[in-house]
């Protein structure tokens, strides 16, 4: 049977060439490194030379500053939610969730380095508000399950309960370090490690003497 014809107006996305997908891929993870060492000010001429690519290239795949932020951005989001399976593939549910947190507070950390061109996006429309709490609470409900089952982790803990503790981990963590100067980039004095091991214990089943 021959394929139905594309409805006029209507526009399909042609897939990238092997090459031209490369060449995207590592903008994106040059980009990332460069905005989790600084944040995203940094020329875009320095990211497509670190790249290996011309600027007319990082352009053609990202034609402004703030297509390349929202580029980074979901790709942060993708690693960090799809990323609770393979560590359950790897670990016991207990020790999986608390090796998770540790890459959330990296990926709460490199959001920050771009929030002001985020928040900016979004309020205006020219970048797609992303469904990031419900996809982080997805990714902490598919470990909870698995501890539930391991008798590792409590049965009785909603998921979206434990996100709303961990944003309150991270503004504690960040107001604390910006009263005291410092920047924080996904790790400070010990305070969030800290903080991270109590939730961790606090979703750890009851026992009684």
């Amino acid at each position: 049977m021959s394929p139905e014809p594309t409805p006029p107006g209507v526009r399909t996305e042609r897939p990238l060439r092997a090459d031209a997908r490369r060449n995207r891929e590592k903008l994106v993870a040059v980009a990332q490194a460069a905005f989790a060492a600084a944040d995203d000010s940094v020329p875009l001429e320095d990211i497509a030379r670190e790249a290996g690519v011309g600027i007319g290239t990082l352009y053609r795949h990202f034609p402004t500053r703030e297509a390349l932020v929202e580029a980074v951005y979901a790709a942060e989001l993708d690693d960090i939610t799809k990323s609770a399976p393979a560590l359950l593939d790897e670990y016991p549910p207990d020790v999986a969730l608390r090796a998770w947190l540790d890459r959330y507070a990296q990926f709460v950390a490199m959001k920050r380095g771009m929030i002001d061109t985020l928040r900016a996006g979004w309020a205006s429309g020219r970048m797609a508000t992303p469904t990031t709490r419900e996809r982080i609470t997805g990714a902490i409900g598919t470990i909870l399950t698995a501890g539930a089952s391991a008798g590792s982790l409590r049965p009785d803990v909603d998921p979206d309960d434990v996100t709303a503790i961990l944003l309150g981990v991270f503004l504690s963590t960040a107001a604390n370090n910006a009263s005291e100067g410092a920047t924080w980039r996904g790790g400070d004095s010990g305070q969030t490690g800290r903080m991270l091991d109590l939730v961790v214990d606090a979703l750890r089943p009851r026992t009684h003497a």
